[in-house]
């Protein structure tokens, strides 16, 4: 030791260091080799580790964490919560940001109506597509196709502050034209690619005044080249929406990453919960009437000769024969007669998929269509999950892809998760097994009496973590960042997941970055105004970028390699020496 006194005991030392931080402890074990020993055992570092960060001393490591100073420092030093650069090259808000596949590209959508993908490597400009020419107001969205040869972006219409009408377009990344354009109505569906050359967009067609239908049709990326004889375009799902709801923000999720679960497990949960979902008739003019769910009438049809009861199909049926031969009495009026329309399809929205569905070989090639919807108001507050099967990934076939029964009007969901919330983001793990969702909480015993005004939303944002094998909720709720806007103004912020970390945009002039296994807020990333999208690189997670209305986007990495890359720079001569001459001294 230094003085040359006695050694103090290892056991005094540890007490010692117990009192201090972590930065100090490093700093003592380069004093002498029995301090530097007592510095290193793991039982020190587990201490530090649950006192630094706050963890539940519960919660153990994850399986491939090598020690405990390993975790400290991975947890400290490989976050990217250091700012190496701010792009200004759009002029108005940043609203989403992709990487391609391979991490070398990623593209950004903006207010300004411009589509601009960049080189990762030396962060340079590749391209800028203007898409004011096609009628475009801005772009919103964009997504890689699994090869990195397409770039499907979306944008929306220029019209009335109320219209919902959108496009999206596919851009060849060879030589950056512009290959077709598909519509996408509402505009907040998105679309996202199904596989390398087929794209899912949307359609809405209303039914009445709270009741519509969502048509999910699957497009070939090559409409303007393909030969009139093949088809380019097919009708892939017609599900009904209830109490002004929508379907919006499509996602897929491959089921080839982990084993499906048995969605059978939970029908009768799903059936359960759909059949007391309400149906609101807004032509009442009681608010007492109004605010409680309405009672199915008995239809005034003659008894059927069977012995049986008749299910909710026939049902259905039988009730539009009745309309259109006359037979349905007292007359309806047009609200009437589209809430009882509504009352029979709210009891079919999730029905048991296929036994067929549900083999071993068909799951390791089927995929899940993830999308948010709703039953109570139009607020998205439900995840709606539709199992898209291997016959269904191409525009081959029936132009119209009539894969229901006669019997049956719109295709039933396969499952559906209750979110007590407006959603305003999801995204999914590296593997796709797990589901991220932003949402702001509804009160906790607030009850809906009318469609058009959903309840009060938190300021604070939740993030819900779901396991798509099981389809239940895991961990608690993720919390840090918030939100300002009301129901009616509230936007979508786009959350990313890597291998290790989940990241979010905010409204509070923030990005946020958790740690997935611990749940533990890592890092808080500084905008000058909302943070809307955040995208980490596939390849490398200590790359991150966030985009803002503040019109930038910032480029973080981690301390480990910012030091990696500022070692590599070259000194100058008298710099190099003055640093050589203060390491000897």
């Amino acid at each position: 030791p230094p003085g040359g006194g006695p050694l103090l005991p290892d056991s005094v030392l540890y007490e010692i260091f117990l009192y201090l931080d972590h930065a100090d402890v490093l700093s003592a074990a380069l004093v002498c080799q029995q301090w530097r020993a007592v510095a290193r055992p793991p039982f020190l570092w587990k201490e530090l580790f649950y006192r630094y960060y706050r963890v539940s001393r519960e919660v153990p490591p994850p399986p491939a964490a090598v020690s405990w100073y390993d975790e400290f420092q991975r947890l400290y030093d490989t976050i990217p919560c250091v700012e190496v650069q701010a792009l200004k090259e759009h002029n108005d808000q940043v609203l989403h940001l992709s990487f391609s596949h391979s991490g070398c590209l990623f593209a950004s959508c903006s207010k300004d109506c411009t589509v601009k993908v960049n080189n990762e490597l030396d962060i340079s400009l590749q391209h800028s597509s203007n898409m004011r020419p096609y009628n475009w107001s801005y772009t919103q969205f964009s997504q890689f196709n699994s090869d990195d040869s397409l770039l499907l972006v979306s944008g929306v219409f220029v019209g009335p502050h109320n219209s919902s009408s959108g496009e999206i377009a596919v851009i060849s990344m060879e030589n950056f034209t512009l290959l077709s354009r598909v519509r996408n109505k509402p505009y907040d569906v998105f679309g996202c690619w199904l596989n390398e050359t087929n794209l899912i967009s949307g359609n809405l067609h209303r039914i009445g005044r709270i009741t519509s239908c969502s048509v999910l049709w699957l497009n070939n990326a090559f409409q303007g080249i393909e030969s009139e004889n093949v088809n380019v375009v097919k009708r892939l799902f017609k599900i009904q929406n209830l109490n002004a709801s929508t379907i919006r923000t499509v996602m897929v999720a491959d089921c080839s990453r982990y084993d499906c679960p048995d969605l059978l497990l939970d029908y009768e949960e799903q059936l359960a919960a759909s059949s007391t979902c309400p149906v609101f008739d807004l032509g009442s003019d009681s608010e007492e009437e109004e605010a409680k769910p309405k009672q199915t009438p008995e239809p005034a049809v003659q008894e059927l000769p069977d012995e049986g009861g008749v299910t909710a199909e026939d049902g259905l049926q039988q009730f539009f024969d009745d309309i259109m031969e006359g037979r349905v009495r007292p007359a309806m009026t047009e609200t009437e007669l589209e809430t009882k329309v509504a009352e029979l399809f709210v009891r079919n929205r999730t029905k048991p998929p296929e036994l067929n569905l549900l083999s071993t070989d068909s799951n390791s090639k089927t995929k899940y269509l993830i999308f948010t919807t709703g039953c109570l108001t139009y607020s998205p507050h439900q995840i709606g999950i539709k199992r898209i099967l291997p016959h269904q990934m191409t525009t081959a076939g029936p132009v119209l892809g009539e894969e229901r029964r006669s019997d049956e009007f719109f295709d039933s969901l396969d499952h559906v998760i209750d979110i007590h919330g407006h959603i305003i983001g999801m995204g999914l793990s590296p593997d796709h097994r797990y589901l991220y969702v932003n949402s702001r909480a509804w009160p906790r015993d607030c009850v809906i009496s009318d469609p058009m005004q959903p309840p009060p939303i938190a300021e604070e944002i939740d993030l819900h973590v779901f396991d798509l094998k099981t389809m239940k909720e895991v961990k608690r709720a993720l919390r840090a960042h918030r939100a300002y806007t009301p129901n009616e103004e509230c936007f979508f912020i786009f959350l990313d997941v890597s291998r290790d970390f989940v990241a979010s945009g905010a409204e509070d002039r923030h990005g946020y970055i958790w740690d997935r296994h611990y749940n533990i807020c890592l890092a808080k990333l500084q905008h000058d105004n909302v943070v809307n999208s955040v995208a980490f690189s596939p390849v490398e997670q200590e790359l991150l970028l966030t985009a803002s209305d503040d019109t930038t986007i910032k480029v973080w990495r981690s301390p480990r390699v910012v030091r990696v890359q500022q070692a590599r720079k070259p000194r100058p001569r008298k710099l190099l020496f003055s640093w050589l001459m203060n390491q000897k001294s």
